[in-house]
């Protein structure tokens, strides 16, 4: 019988070319909708996309996978021209955004915690941390960029969502599941509640405002 598994590891890598692309996406569109030109869009695309990974790989002290790859600007700056050629076809579908965002944020959550995972194994805290900065931090600045409150602070189940996923793929690996499970489990779950989220308009409790 033939094999066709994927090794671990490539599958990771995949995944974050993927999860590159979908955030990519989710800057093309932020900087067409602000009137950037070619070389905004490009930039932004860029930011939004490797980012998150780069700042986490800084902060675990490995070089970043975005400089030594050039895969990942390259499919970065891929799908900022992308985007750039079929906005015209793409700008009344809004939700389209909405959904690379939520496979962006599914994607890079749980594939910043494998970083962590690999390096100081089932460390909560760790695999939290790497996660969650992997997987808001490219949108962060996204938004920055276009003098926008960040969707984190604003909108429903967020980083909420990345959470919940980051916390399903512990759990999994803490019982003893492969890799494998924890990591398709871990980005379904978070993308889904996303998509829910926005779906049904979630939101997490906030401080009522006096209107006086």
């Amino acid at each position: 019988m033939v094999d066709f598994s994927v090794p671990a590891d490539v599958f990771i890598y995949i995944m974050d070319l993927f999860g590159t692309m979908a955030f990519a996406v989710t800057g093309a569109f932020k900087a067409i909708e602000n009137k950037s030109d070619i070389v905004g869009i490009l930039l932004l695309a860029t930011i939004t996309g490797v980012a998150g990974g780069t700042i986490r790989d800084i902060i675990l002290r490995q070089f970043p996978n975005s400089i030594s790859d050039p895969a990942y600007v390259t499919v970065a700056v891929g799908s900022g021209i992308t985007v750039f050629f079929l906005y015209s076809h793409l700008k009344q579908h809004w939700n389209l955004f909405l959904k690379f965002d939520a496979v962006g944020l599914g994607v890079f959550a749980i594939i910043g915690s494998t970083f962590a995972y690999d390096l100081v194994g089932l460390n909560f805290l760790a695999i939290v941390f790497a996660g969650m900065l992997t997987a808001i931090g490219g949108g962060i600045l996204r938004d920055v960029f276009v003098n926008h409150v960040p969707m984190v602070f604003v909108k429903e189940f967020y980083a909420s969502a990345s959470f919940v996923g980051i916390v399903i793929f512990y759990v999994i690996l803490y019982f003893g599941g492969e890799l494998y499970v924890a990591t398709i489990a871990g980005i379904i779950s978070t993308t889904a509640l996303r998509l829910i989220a926005i779906k049904y308009n979630w939101n997490l409790p906030r401080t009522k405002r006096s209107t006086s």
